[in-house]
């Protein structure tokens, strides 16, 4: 089980939903490799661009994005996604852990549109992740 107790965890949560803020992502790492303590270890206002830079290839993490994005010329929609980041040279115990670990992460980060896998930097492109949202979410005009 991971141990997201931490209140800092729903703080950060609380502001990448808020519209009064200009948070748009916060990322979870485990404080060490032999402890399953979820914390906050960062968060920002540049989206994914900036969270990807974040992102570390030796390391599991969680991250949670505000992602805004537009179905056509009149309307904005904004939506959140929860990212399960393993990197290439994560350690295997911790790798194993994760699928088990990711049930807990969601009873904190409850309200998210879809759910993306990441192992490179390159799974977390804007533009296929606006296409799942779109599909998620119902709306999808100019046919796509």
């Amino acid at each position: 089980m991971a141990d997201v107790s931490d209140p800092e965890i729903d703080q950060a949560y609380q502001d990448v939903r808020s519209d009064k803020t200009e948070t748009s992502w916060l990322l979870l790492d485990y404080e060490s490799d032999r402890s399953d303590k979820l914390q906050v270890t960062a968060t920002g206002t540049g989206g994914l661009d900036e969270l990807r830079e974040r992102l570390q290839g030796d390391k599991a993490s969680f991250a949670y994005v505000r992602m805004r994005y537009s179905n056509d010329k009149e309307s904005q929609r904004e939506k959140f996604i929860l990212v399960v980041w393993i990197g290439m040279s994560c350690k295997i115990m911790r790798k194993a852990k994760i699928s088990v670990h990711v049930a807990d992460v969601k009873t904190i980060l409850r309200v998210f549109s879809v759910e993306v896998p990441a192992r490179e930097k390159d799974d977390l492109k804007e533009e296929p992740i606006i296409v799942k949202l779109r599909k998620a979410g119902g709306a999808s005009y100019d046919g796509v």
